[in-house]
């Protein structure tokens, strides 16, 4: 965690419980809102205390198990080691993740005197007045004045990383014409990636290997290691790539969506569905063992958005606007900080004060 300190432009906390999911979305959201484009909008606000890390926040039974809104001694939920973090100066905002972190995000808000602009990311399980913005999928469907919903999950690739990755592995742009990127996701508490779930992806990817698609297939945290070697062997047979950690080289994950064709992606994750939509690829939604209401509806707002259809085996190909989430909700977060701190007015000779580097 870096030290406290003054920064250009508001000041900000991004927090979550390290779940890689919420951890995700709240750095996608983070990221959106730095792009040069917005952060010149608000270079304005002066902000004190911004963290460059994210704060990692690992609340304890028995606090977890309440409701965020009635966690007595709230700091003693955390670990001694994480309770300094919650301190003043408070940030211009702050951007959480997660039920776990919603109770943090409500005391922030409280202990600033309602100065931090606070931003909380899923459900929270409480009322959404307790924060001044609320982003929910739109599956969810929690309503009111201070809630934005989205198809999926907020994700952003900057232009820096998709130019730095296009150049390290530009080879793989010569082949995309009968490419297509495999992402597993794994078991979970509404989904199993049983062994009658992968032999049935199996077979439908070695036909697609056969009549002349590249398999491109990467692995998440959560998919069975028994998994993991069936489709690494898979791979190997029929001449397609594979990765699932340091050990397959550098990770080429978001080349492979940048340079294939269209997706095919494991129910189980709104952040990988949402990813492959992100960069507009056809996305191809394979089953796994299991059912949710909310992913269910989850995959058909996905549906109606134009960005996804059913894995039935074959491989379509269409063209949607892609899902760019996390963009929408930081451009609202501009619009809300300049609410708070209008941007001043530079008048010389009739005309706008630039930087001399804007000239």
């Amino acid at each position: 965690m870096g030290s406290p300190m003054s920064t250009l432009g508001p000041s900000v906390w991004a927090a979550s419980d390290g779940r890689a999911g919420n951890a995700s979305q709240v750095r996608a959201l983070v990221q959106a809102l730095g792009e040069p484009g917005r952060w010149m909008r608000i270079a304005h606000i002066a902000g004190a205390a911004h963290r460059q890390a994210p704060l990692l926040l690992t609340p304890r039974a028995p606090w977890t198990w309440l409701p965020a809104d009635k966690w007595p001694m709230l700091l003693q939920a955390l670990p001694a080691s994480q309770r300094a973090q919650i301190a003043p100066p408070w940030p211009t905002l702050w951007i959480a993740a997660g039920r776990r972190s919603a109770a943090f995000t409500k005391l922030v808000r409280e202990r600033s005197g309602g100065n931090t602009f606070t931003v909380q990311i899923l459900d929270p399980y409480i009322d959404p007045s307790h924060f001044d913005l609320l982003v929910v999928p739109e599956h969810d469907g929690i309503t009111g004045p201070n809630v934005v919903t989205t198809v999926g999950s907020p994700s952003y690739f900057g232009p820096d990383q998709l130019e730095e990755t296009g150049q390290v592995f530009a080879p793989l742009a010569d082949d995309t014409n009968r490419s297509v990127v495999v992402i597993l996701g794994g078991n979970s508490k509404v989904h199993t990636f049983s062994p009658a779930a992968a032999a049935r992806l199996e077979a439908q990817l070695r036909k697609l290997a056969a009549d002349g698609w590249r398999l491109r297939i990467t692995t998440s945290r959560r998919t069975p290691i028994s998994v993991v070697a069936q489709f690494r062997k898979m791979a190997d047979e029929t001449g397609g790539q594979f990765w699932a950690g340091a050990q397959d080289g550098q990770n080429p994950y978001l080349a492979w969506l940048m340079f294939s064709k269209a997706a095919i992606v494991t129910e189980d994750s709104s952040n990988m569905l949402s990813e492959a939509a992100w960069h507009g690829l056809p996305v191809h939604i394979a089953a796994l063992e299991g059912k949710a209401e909310k992913f269910d509806k989850l995959h058909a707002s996905l549906i109606a958005r134009g960005a996804a259809r059913r894995f039935t085996g074959s491989l379509d190909q269409w063209v949607y606007e892609p899902l760019r989430e996390a963009e929408r909700v930081a451009d609202l977060i501009v619009a809300r900080l300049l609410e708070r701190y209008p941007a001043p007015e530079f008048k010389s000779g009739g005309g706008a004060v630039v930087p001399d580097w804007m000239s």
